[in-house]
């Protein structure tokens, strides 16, 4: 980059030492003449009569040593000019040299290079213009060159030259320049001063960059920071920037009125795993855009214009922060109502069938919504609040909505803490097993036993009913039953050693939920197994008829892999779920347990019916019946009538600590004996 300030004002410049020679030349040939006015008076008053000077001062001046001393006068003098003379061609030639440097750099330089006058006239265009911006250096010369600048950006532009010339030093600047096919071009521009005469500005050097591209992409980098690369909708830091925005508008004007909506795609996880990542992802995509069109016509309905014209908001925001999960800032409603019809709204498009790849898919979505009560609220907790109200919502039975309150942020800091509460539990050792007796109806003997867990607490014991649905949705279902299955396993053969009867005393387990997606269970069972030394056999597995029956396909296939192991496998609440009698003969199962809702009410005749219909069923399976809620002597004497196989309930004894079934194994036959067996 050539700063033409900097090489004018540089006392050791060839231009400025050209300046300097080309003095002295005129004073060089002021001189030579005044010598030649000198020797010509001289020789004229030797030569002319009346110029004659007497002899004897002719005597005493004597003439040749005159003419030796001019003739040598003359010579220094040739000297002098003929060295002056080389001084300035050699530095014509320095000139010459860096102007031909400049005008190859000019030339070839990818930046534009202008030199314009006071004027704004341009004196000079490198041939880079043509380059960038299409024109000629004659197109360009007619014309000023704040011509082609933005509108928008003139008066920046010429408040930044008018500044150059005021202080002498350009600073770096931004604008838009026209192309000759009309379009924009961003230029980055730097200008010096090109000085004159007594400190006067002769014009200025231009060097513009074109900076169109990489402006492009700075802004392709700026919008991938704040929006969802698979949707194209805003992520969750510029959600939460507007929100943050919102809150501020409301906290000046108290008639502004907003919501947050948490929506969740319910069973998002079947598709990804029935039909892929690739129709999950464009089934994302094509949920964005209907909520998109949603939302647009919503806006139609809820927005204020008062406050819209007041505050300058847009329409209401649609971010997606991950997964499958998308969020509204519903912003300028006129009341509460509107933002639950809106959520309404998006549940009835979203009812609508997704055609992918040809395939018909329907998704619904747990919605919660949080309003800009709280002015004093962060972003965050106005999502936090909007995310605790749709868990609220899946809870209730998914594909709803449900709106925040001040008693579900009370309940989600008890989850929290009972979810921390927990995983400190399973450090310290706090869970423990906890047996029901199963026994037979024939022999009045305790055949198995189910392992329940507990939680031993500093407090008090805890069921597992408080405690369990926690730990099966954060997970921790998972190293909380491999601890109860290991503990269990250890406990049974201390049983098998101390009461040994035939065949032997088996362990019932329940498989949850999580567990039964948990691709990994069987070979987890298989090694807990093989760890305690626990045969296969006596260990009886019980899945949930609904858990059984949700994928007919993969769980057909999970329980096949449970029974490679050689464990029995049992299908729990039976009658409660939707199982399809077809399919049950196929399942490699080995008993059915009745619900206890069936037997509670045994003693209506359309119960008794069904209960007998089971047990017919399941014998001509060849499977055991077991009979769970046995709480007094006529449910176990219909129940031995009708052939049922084994029986638990409070009847035979509620879920004891490991020591306090050590008597029971014992004296249970003397006991089931009262009731008429």
């Amino acid at each position: 980059m050539i700063n033409w300030t900097q090489k004018s004002a540089s006392k050791n410049t060839p231009f400025t030492r050209l300046q300097q020679l080309e003095g002295r030349e005129w004073w060089l040939w002021a001189f030579a003449v005044a010598v030649t006015l000198v020797l010509t008076f001289g020789i004229l008053s030797l030569s002319f009569p009346g110029m004659q000077v007497t002899r004897n001062v002719l005597d005493y001046l004597n003439l040749r040593e005159w003419v030796r001393a001019l003739v040598a006068l003359v010579l220094l003098f040739d000297i002098y000019t003929i060295y002056q003379h080389a001084q300035l061609q050699r530095i014509r030639r320095q000139l010459a040299e860096r102007e031909q440097l400049f005008y190859l750099i000019t030339q070839n330089a990818a930046d534009m290079i202008a030199v314009i006058d006071n004027d704004g006239r341009r004196i000079y265009n490198s041939p880079a213009y043509e380059r960038v911006l299409g024109y000629t250096s004659e197109e360009l010369s007619s014309t000023l060159s704040i011509e082609q600048v933005h509108p928008e950006d003139r008066p920046r532009v010429l408040a930044a030259a008018e500044k150059v010339h005021l202080t002498g030093r350009g600073e770096r600047l931004e604008y838009r320049m026209r192309h000759k096919d009309g379009s924009w071009r961003i230029l980055e521009s730097t200008s010096s001063v090109i000085p004159g005469e007594e400190g006067c500005s002769e014009g200025l050097v231009i060097v513009n960059r074109d900076i169109t591209e990489r402006k492009r992409a700075e802004a392709l980098l700026e919008h991938r920071s704040f929006h969802d690369p698979l949707t194209n909708l805003p992520n969750r830091a510029l959600f939460l920037d507007r929100l943050q925005r919102a809150i501020a508008i409301s906290q000046r004007h108290r008639d502004f009125r907003f919501a947050v909506l948490f929506i969740d795609i319910d069973e998002f996880k079947m598709f990804n795993d029935s039909l892929g990542h690739d129709v999950g992802d464009q089934l994302l995509i094509e949920i964005g855009k209907r909520l998109t069109a949603c939302l647009r016509s919503a806006d139609l309905v809820s927005r204020q214009p008062g406050i819209a014209a007041l505050t300058g908001m847009n329409a209401s925001t649609l971010a997606r922060p991950g997964g499958d999960e998308f969020l509204v800032l519903a912003e300028e409603l006129r009341d509460a109502s509107d933002a639950v019809r809106m959520a309404e709204r998006i549940q009835q498009r979203l009812a609508i069938p997704f055609d992918i790849n040809g395939q018909e898919l329907v998704a619904a979505a747990s919605i919660g919504i949080a309003f800009s009560g709280n002015v004093s609220a962060e972003a965050d907790d106005l999502v936090r609040d909007a995310e605790i109200a749709m868990y609220r919502a899946k809870r209730a039975g998914k594909a709803r909505c449900e709106v925040f309150d001040t008693a579900m942020q009370s309940e989600a800091v008890k989850r929290l803490q009972l979810e921390t509460d927990l995983r400190r539990a399973l450090e310290l050792n706090e869970l423990c097993v906890h047996y029901q007796p199963l026994a037979s109806l024939q022999s009045n003997r305790i055949v198995s036993v189910e392992a329940l867990s507990r939680w031993q607490r500093p407090t008090g014991l805890v069921m597992p009913g408080d405690f369990m649905k926690v730990a099966d949705e954060t997970g921790l279902i998972l190293p909380i039953n491999r601890k109860l299955l290991r503990d269990a396993c250890e406990q049974l053969h201390r049983w098998h050693a101390l009461s040994p009867s035939d065949p032997p005393l088996t362990l019932a387990v329940n498989i949850t939920a999580r567990q039964f997606k948990h691709v990994e269970l069987a070979a987890e069972i298989n090694e807990i197994l093989l760890q305690t030394a626990t045969h296969p056999a006596f260990v009886d597995l019980e899945i949930t008829e609904n858990i059984a029956m949700a994928d007919g396909d993969r769980s057909a296939l999970m329980l096949r892999e449970l029974k490679a192991i050689g464990a029995r496998l049992s299908i729990d609440d039976f009658g409660t779920g939707y199982s399809s009698l077809c399919r049950l003969h196929n399942l490699p199962i080995d008993s059915l347990k009745i619900d206890r809702a069936f037997v509670s009410e045994i003693d209506h005749h359309q119960t008794r019916e069904i209960v007998r219909i089971i047990i017919l069923l399941a014998h001509s399976l060849n499977l055991t019946v077991v009979a769970e809620g046995i709480e007094d002597a006529e449910q176990i004497d219909l129940l031995r009538k009708m052939g049922c196989d084994v029986g638990q309930g409070y009847l035979i004894s509620k879920p004891l600590p490991p020591e306090a079934i050590d008597e029971l194994l014992v004296n249970t036959p003397l006991r089931l004996a009262a009731y008429g067996g």
